[in-house]
């Protein structure tokens, strides 16, 4: 598997197409999924392993209710590290990955270092989650919270359109 940020050789109109229809339903089957494209069955699944070794496909994932399995309240949190020198950053990283509540962590640029996002069950776990976890990682020294009132938009798809040619 392709595990370098460099992008893969030039997708044509059939790959992008498999990506897209893949990404609106990943159970569905080869047969279907060539019918859509217009290929053969062969073809259809010699390009989605092509896909798949070279990375652009990183895996299949079933997308679970957050609040009929206890996590309906979405948080992000930046954090600022105190300590910005020597491995603080790796330490850092090493300990936000064995945090389950945890989705995604973010190093990122301008007035704080990470954005985490994170679901738990409630107000109060949060408070817990915060005070006696995130703010006890290595090199943690200030935290700012946004709890979500409302979901408007939450999607793992990525727009595959040819980016080269005019619209």
């Amino acid at each position: 598997m392709r595990t370098s940020r460099q992008p893969i050789r030039t997708l044509d109109r059939l790959d992008r197409r498999i990506l897209t229809l893949l990404q609106a339903d990943g159970r569905i089957s080869m047969k279907d999924l060539a019918e859509a494209v217009g290929l053969t069955i062969t073809p259809c699944i010699e390009r989605v392993k092509r896909l798949e070794r070279d990375g652009v496909i990183m895996g299949y994932y079933a997308r679970l209710n957050p609040s009929l399995l206890g996590s309906a309240l979405l948080v992000f949190v930046e954090i600022s590290l105190g300590n910005k020198s020597g491995n603080m950053f790796e330490q850092f990283r090493r300990e936000v990955l064995r945090i389950p509540e945890v989705l995604e962590c973010h190093l990122v640029s301008g007035d704080f270092d990470y954005l985490i996002k994170a679901r738990i069950r409630e107000i109060g776990e949060y408070r817990r989650l915060l005070g006696d976890i995130l703010l006890q990682l290595p090199g943690a020294a200030q935290s700012k919270s946004y709890v979500v009132m409302e979901e408007i938009k939450e999607t793992l798809a990525i727009a595959v359109e040819d980016k080269s040619q005019p619209t």
